[in-house]
């Protein structure tokens, strides 16, 4: 049997559980040699898709697919569709409440993670730690058609003065910032180091996100990737400079995720943590209530 161990910034690895998202556009580049290529699901036809995910499994024990919580899409029906034929377990399925470059950013984390010695339901349940410490958000030159973030009626019509700008946090909290205004407000950005990924649409260029917000959230670096084809859907217009920042070495990351309690979940009998299992999706269950001290029963008259 050949030893897939090696070792990463101290932390022991073994073989890795497979990552996997529904298109190629959310492959982004190994941040090291150690991180493991992203596989895309599902493929183009049923039968391709059965076929890849069976040999996925056969080769790496477990496969966790990202995909949009919001997407409703023939892909996402088709990879619920190739979990039910195979009738596995083995297959976690988790929609994720992210924009389309923070979704890709998280799954280059989980390939990261996937090498290092945590288990296939541990490295699943990660997955709602793991987003809640990206700040994904986007420049936008209109907000006319933005549904994933509140926007006031101020804003929807400042929307349509020309040459107006926004800056738009969707994660960790929403927020919405019109720039050049008389005092901005800043936009609330990470309190530990971050790496900064910048994807810019098909519009003039600008300069903000990697000058003005970089320096404000004191990135550690940033780096220029494709725009994701679903970004220009999810924020609702082409006028954009998509941005996610988020933790990048491999040793915080493993840090992050070993400091939480294990539990064992009650269904599959899976590793977690948090309160609910990637696999099976059963919640946490809630411990016994434990007995409270017995009160002996005063005879009739006492006090």
């Amino acid at each position: 049997m050949v030893d897939h161990s090696a070792e990463v910034n101290g932390v022991v690895c073994s073989v890795p559980t497979a990552i996997a998202v529904t298109s190629s556009d959310l492959v982004l580049p190994p941040h090291d040699r150690q991180t493991p290529p992203a596989v895309v699901q599902p493929q183009e036809t049923l039968e391709a898709s059965l076929f890849g995910m069976h040999a996925l499994i056969e080769q790496h024990g477990y496969v966790i697919v990202l995909h949009s919580a919001s997407d409703e899409s023939a892909a996402t029906r088709r990879l619920h569709t190739v979990r039910s034929v195979l009738e596995s377990d083995r297959i976690a399925l988790l929609g994720v409440d992210l924009p389309p470059l923070g979704l890709a950013l998280l799954a280059q984390q989980l390939r990261q993670l996937s090498v290092c010695d945590f288990s296939p339901g541990v490295l699943a349940s990660s997955v709602r730690l793991l987003a809640h410490y990206i700040y994904a958000g986007a420049l936008l030159g209109s907000v006319a058609k933005l549904d994933r973030v509140p926007v006031t009626l101020k804003s929807h019509a400042k929307s349509w003065v020309p040459g107006a700008q926004f800056a738009v946090l969707a994660n960790p909290r929403p927020q919405l910032v019109r720039l050049h205004a008389a005092d901005p407000e800043p936009l609330a950005g990470p309190e530990f180091g971050t790496r900064l990924l910048v994807a810019q649409g098909p519009q003039p260029p600008s300069d903000w996100v990697t000058a003005t917000l970089a320096t404000a959230w004191q990135v550690q670096g940033s780096l220029p990737v494709p725009l994701p084809e679903g970004s220009t859907r999810w924020w609702g217009t082409g006028k954009l400079v998509e941005f996610a920042a988020g933790l990048s070495d491999v040793s915080v990351l493993y840090q992050l995720v070993s400091s939480v309690r294990r539990e064992t979940c009650h269904w599959c009998g899976l590793e977690l943590i948090g309160d609910r299992c990637g696999f099976c999706a059963a919640p946490l269950r809630e411990p016994e209530p434990t007995a409270g001290p017995v009160r002996a029963a005063l005879p009739r008259g006492a006090t």
